[in-house]
């Protein structure tokens, strides 16, 4: 039997905050930056929206694709797309579209999918006494619709699935490409995921769950604060991040450049609770992680952790993290970066894994930004805090945890 074939990230791209380019995000990142400010939303009948929120307000989803295209898309659509063909880019592919690959496919993430056109189509009926919602609703709502406009535009003949398992959603995506790559089933993957959750009903939803972080103008940069004794919750965001992944071989043969070893995925279930995390599901996805890579514990120097800032999600992760790596804990790197990026739902998994990846080929991994004061409960690793690492990375993990119990690990190694 042959054996399994390498699987190499050769690009990257995303839609972000900040508005700039790759660079310039994770620069960011590393010093420590928050895109988090205060959303207002104001409404003649419904009650004002004030929340912490992430926008990428510079987004121009005209410029990025073109208006008749962006026309056919709703907003998680656009942002997805538009990371998509910049990693496709960034990865040195060409764009002249050609017969379909059909060894090339597509693997995406979304949590709600096309959430704020569906709104818009309830409240023009229900509000505003329209007979119908706009015809082209349904293709611009669905969930797999990011996927297919991507697989159109750079002619992906292989699979085009889409994932949508909570916060965990492109985490999902990225790993269940890798078994594609190493069978020979698929030789590049264009995999990764995008949400745009600021809609009125979404983020009402999530208030009435009492986990939403609170602040003013002026607090709103610092209102995420993973692992911090005195966070208060998450913060939602919307964004969208994508990856070529490809088989090593075919990527050398073409010179592309290699940032790092996507090396191995674990996915496990808590078969426990809808919303409670589950230290022992947690654990054994890392684990898992690390044995399907055919890693050793003693090779992770950083895990980029999941991290929303919530009073039992953060403990939690940290119990887990201390459990696989024992005594070793101490030694092993941990940051959460939605503490600059807020949390994109189901395209946050995406967002961490380019951050983690960015930090092998680097060397350099970013803290957890307002990490002033450590919770109790939550040492015993190496938090990383007022800076970045700047140090040495063998190999690292990217956490993406979810609703109903589902846990999703990436492992990736670096190129020396």
């Amino acid at each position: 039997m042959a054996s399994a074939r390498r699987v190499a990230v050769t690009g990257l791209g995303l839609v972000n905050p900040f508005g700039g380019d790759l660079a310039d995000f994770f620069g960011r990142m590393l010093r420590g930056e928050s895109a988090i400010r205060l959303y207002t939303r104001e409404d003649d009948v419904l009650k004002p929206l004030s929340v912490p929120a992430v926008r990428c307000a510079n987004f121009d989803a005209d410029a990025a694709l073109g208006r008749s295209l962006a026309y056919t898309m709703d907003r998680y659509s656009q942002l997805g797309t538009a990371a998509a063909l910049s990693a496709w880019s960034d990865a040195g592919l060409p764009r002249t579209r050609e017969a379909p690959r059909n060894d090339w496919g597509v693997s995406w993430g979304t949590a709600l999918g096309g959430t704020l056109t569906f709104e818009s189509g309830y409240i023009e009926m229900l509000r505003n006494g329209r007979e119908r919602v706009p015809p082209l609703s349904v293709v611009l709502g669905m969930s797999n619709a990011a996927a297919s406009h991507i697989s159109i535009l750079l002619g992906l003949g292989a699979s085009s699935a889409t994932y949508s398992v909570a916060c965990a959603s492109s985490a999902v995506a990225i790993g269940e490409a890798l078994p594609k790559i190493r069978s020979g089933e698929a030789t590049l993957m264009v995999v990764g995921g995008s949400e745009a959750p600021l809609s009125y009903g979404v983020v009402r939803a999530w208030e009435a769950m009492r986990i939403l972080a609170l602040g003013d103008e002026a607090s709103a940069v610092r209102a995420c604060r993973p692992f911090s004794s005195d966070r208060q919750g998450l913060v939602l965001g919307e964004g969208a991040g994508a990856m070529i992944l490809e088989d090593w071989d075919h990527a050398v043969r073409r010179g592309a450049r290699i940032y790092a070893e996507f090396a191995g995925c674990g996915s496990t279930s808590d078969h426990e609770h809808l919303v409670r995390p589950n230290v022992e599901g947690q654990t054994r996805a890392m684990r898992m992680a690390i044995q399907n890579g055919g890693l050793a514990p003693d090779e992770i120097d950083y895990v980029n952790a999941h991290g929303t800032a919530t009073r039992e999600g953060d403990p939690i992760e940290i119990a887990a993290i201390r459990g696989v790596f024992g005594s070793r804990s101490a030694e092993v790197a941990v940051s959460a970066t939605k503490s600059m990026h807020a949390h994109m739902l189901g395209a946050t998994g995406v967002i961490e894994a380019i951050i983690t990846v960015m930090s092998l080929a680097s060397q350099d991994a970013p803290p957890t930004a307002y990490l002033d004061d450590v919770d109790s409960e939550c040492t015993g690793v190496r938090h990383i805090t007022g800076g970045s690492l700047r140090s040495g990375l063998r190999a690292a993990l990217s956490n993406s945890f979810a609703f109903g119990g589902s846990n999703t690990v990436l492992a990736f190694r670096a190129v020396h």
